[in-house]
């Protein structure tokens, strides 16, 4: 062929698909617009003529892309607010830095997407492999996903993740020494403001909640399921506090729910930890900087994504591995949790 060859443009892609230029566009910037088939059939004819935009030119033409995926099913908001989620990507990121790699955040609004944007990453060759989060039981990325051959690790317990090598925190066992150091402390309603209740490690902190309070004897228990953001935080303290069994203690599910309930208990006039201990969960600067300071259960998030990273790498070096349990998250006990009113410190 001669070196005077011209240049294959967006315009021999889609004239080869049968499609129009902006077709093609919509397809490699994954825009609504085009069927998922012929997404499909326009990667093909890129691949085929060697074409893709100038940020994807190297994944069509080449098996190694410097680039790992994660889609996070949360809103925008929520995101810009969790602590969580700051800290995890950042120690994705100080992985990804020591191999000069890249992270491809998208944040989509639903499971279906989800799904959709990995086979659209994975089949345009546009990321080397990805982190899965927030699992389900019974969730659909695990049959949906596990025949593409696409590298993953999935952050959650084995029993939700299906094949996927899994990084994952003993949640049951942090939430049984929650409640029991919370009973040490003469607490006999404990109440808990969980996450979604269709998250897996949602529901696994719900029974072993429900199962370590039973085991303990301890007045039923109640829990209230919220969305992880402050205003559900808020509202489910509130009526908690509202009702006339109303608990000594509560456990939250993360930092930013804590530090709104402690708001609310001084909006309705419980002075905390005397009238009312807290307890949080993650442990961010969040807990530090509350007045008072809250107790939470602790665990470094930063490592933890820093883990889930290097296992990826592995994955997709080719490495076997079964994936395996971080530190589970200790009790660090601060101005937030005293004994119950009317007992005696043990």
């Amino acid at each position: 062929m001669s070196g005077s060859a011209e240049r294959v443009t967006i315009k021999d892609v889609a004239a080869r698909a049968g499609v129009s230029k902006g077709a093609v566009s919509l397809a490699f910037n994954h825009k609504p617009g085009v069927s998922q088939a012929t997404r499909e059939r326009i990667f093909a004819v890129a691949r085929e003529l060697g074409w893709a935009p100038s940020a994807t030119a190297r994944s069509l033409s080449s098996q190694r892309v410097d680039i790992i995926g994660l889609a996070l099913c949360r809103p925008a908001r929520l995101l810009g607010l969790e602590p969580f989620y700051m800290d995890f990507v950042s120690g994705i990121e100080s992985v990804l830095a020591e191999r000069s790699c890249s992270l491809l955040l998208r944040l989509v609004r639903d499971l279906d997407e989800e799904i959709a944007v990995h086979k659209d990453w994975w089949r345009g060759r546009m990321i080397a492999g990805a982190i899965l989060v927030d699992f389900r039981e019974d969730d659909p990325r695990v049959p949906a996903l596990r025949g593409l051959g696409l590298p993953a690790v999935a952050v959650g317990h084995p029993s939700l993740t299906g094949p996927f090598p899994a990084v994952w925190t003993d949640d049951a066992s942090a939430v049984t020494e929650a409640v029991r150091y919370l009973a040490a402390l003469g607490h006999r309603r404990i109440a808990r403001v969980g996450g979604p209740a269709d998250l897996g490690h949602s529901a696994i902190r719900a029974r072993a909640f429900a199962d370590t309070t039973r085991e303990l004897g301890l007045e039923a228990a109640r829990q209230i399921a919220t969305g992880f953001d402050e205003k559900e935080g808020a509202r489910a303290t509130r009526s908690l506090l509202l009702a006339a069994d109303r608990p000594t203690a509560i456990v939250y599910d993360n930092d930013i729910m804590a530090v709104a309930g402690a708001g609310v208990a001084a909006e309705m006039g419980f002075t905390v930890p005397d009238d009312l201990s807290l307890l949080a969960w993650d442990d961010s600067q969040l807990c530090r900087i509350t007045h008072p300071t809250l107790s939470a259960m602790s665990h470094d998030v930063h490592h933890f994504g820093a883990e889930v990273a290097r296992v990826l790498f592995d994955v997709i070096g080719g490495v076997h591995t079964a994936g395996h349990q971080v530190p589970t998250p200790s009790l660090t006990p601060r101005g937030s949790t005293a004994p119950a009113p009317g007992t005696q410190s043990p």
